[in-house]
């Protein structure tokens, strides 16, 4: 007799009674953290990383370097990361979990071992995209095989590592996921020749994730050169030890911010950067446009609302993480919204467009999928239970959403701790303990 599988309750998201008034401290990047560890990895000397995430997206991402042979130590609670490097080692085997950093990233570093690496990873990770890196590897003379010995196109499969690449050149389809390009980026300078990649196919989302790529690359000095756009040269060379500083991840602010719009009221955010390649400053603009007062003073980040929201008509190609906060004060707002730029969305975690859609009709809202967006109008909004999909950024859109509609419960909102393990509490914090709980 088979035994019926357990879910917890779906959590109650709080409603606020009165506008915001909070100082939210967010934890450091994913973006930058599992940026930082893969080249901790690769460098001729031991980096220690301050300030970095612990979420389940990089604690995967540590269990795969160590898999690989590298020492990773842990300080400050996980935060303080001493990494030293070491030879990359097969045979070993990734779990890839539902982090797309993981499963692109990992792949040009096993080819760098020296036997075969199998990655795999949760039912949602095997239908992500990952055919444009499989044909990237073997361009650059990698095997990559099935558990059959066939070619593959998505995980699980094995990447049968020599120990060493030359490099030259490769050409790869990045419309799909700029990680793919990232993840070449960062192992190029272990190529003996370095590499020069260029991008084909269709528009490039997410171009700032690679201008971050370059520059942690750069930091940590490695020549690149990307003036071209969809064309970028690195050369083949050491990558330097030494210290790294993680900044707050300002996507995961992103919420936070837009819960002053939804409700009203202060929120403020420290430690923001003056300047940074993080998509998520785009929050500052976006959340102007929705009517928002926004203030960046000494470091902290004001977003100041009154509880009326304004519709947008926003292209989020350069940010499409932000799509589902966004499309959360869209619901919200008091005319027809326009998000496009993000086709790719259909690719991450779940299909993001089909489930916001889904999901917004479920609260009584109004939304249909464009080629490349979503169309968003007024409706009658009601309390519902909404499905998360495993996705933490719809748990995050959800929350929003009940902000200002009672009764919005949220299913599995524990995939969260994706890359933000206590949201709840932070959440719950944000609105005070004199806030009704409806």
């Amino acid at each position: 007799m088979s035994i019926p599988t357990l879910r917890a309750e779906p959590w109650p998201a709080p409603c606020a009674s009165a506008p915001l008034g909070a100082v939210v401290e967010v934890p450091g990047s994913k973006s930058l953290t599992n940026r930082a560890l893969p080249l901790a990895a690769l460098a001729d000397a031991p980096t220690t990383i301050r300030g970095a995430l612990r979420s389940r997206d990089t604690d995967l991402m540590i269990a795969a370097l160590r898999a690989l042979g590298t020492h990773i130590e842990e300080d400050d609670g996980g935060t303080t990361l001493r990494v030293r490097p070491a030879p990359l080692r097969g045979p070993a085997q990734i779990d890839c979990g539902l982090a797309g950093t993981v499963m692109r990233f990992v792949p040009p570093l096993a080819a760098l071992a020296d036997g075969p690496v199998r990655l795999d990873g949760d039912a949602g990770a095997r239908v992500r995209p990952m055919a444009p890196m499989i044909r990237a590897l073997e361009d650059l003379g990698v095997r990559v095989t099935t558990d059959g010995g066939a070619t593959p196109t998505s995980l699980p499969f094995t990447v049968h590592g020599t120990g060493a690449i030359s490099g030259s050149e490769v050409s790869v389809d990045a419309s799909g996921s700029s990680q793919f390009v990232s993840a070449l980026l960062l192992a190029a300078p272990r190529f003996a020749d370095g590499l020069t990649l260029r991008h084909v196919g269709g528009a490039l989302p997410s171009q700032p994730h690679i201008d971050m790529t370059v520059a942690t690359l750069r930091e940590r000095g490695v020549r690149v050169e990307d003036h071209t756009p969809g064309r970028w040269r690195v050369e083949p060379g050491p990558i330097a030890g030494g210290d790294v500083v993680v900044e707050p991840d300002l996507s995961n602010a992103g919420p936070f911010l837009a819960a002053a719009v939804a409700a009203g009221g202060t929120v403020r955010v420290p430690n923001w950067p003056s300047r940074t390649t993080q998509p998520g400053d785009l929050l500052r603009d976006l959340l102007t446009r929705m009517g928002a007062a926004v203030e960046l003073r000494d470091g902290v980040l004001s977003v100041t609302g009154t509880g009326t929201v304004s519709a947008i008509d926003a292209d989020l190609h350069a940010g499409g993480e932000l799509a589902p906060t966004i499309a959360a004060l869209a619901t919200l707002a008091d005319g027809e919204s326009r998000l496009s730029g993000i086709a790719h969305l259909r690719g991450h975690e779940t299909d993001r467009l089909a489930a916001l859609v889904t999901e917004i009709r479920r609260l009584g809202g109004e939304a249909q999928e464009t080629e490349d967006g979503l169309v968003i109008r007024p409706g009658t909004l009601h309390g519902a239970v909404v499905e998360t999909y495993h996705d933490h950024r719809m748990a995050t859109f959800a929350a929003i959403v009940g902000l200002r509609v009672p009764d919005v419960r949220i299913v599995d909102v524990a995939t969260t701790a994706k890359t933000l393990p206590a949201f709840t509490a932070m959440w719950t914090a944000l609105l005070g303990a004199h806030q009704a709980r409806r």
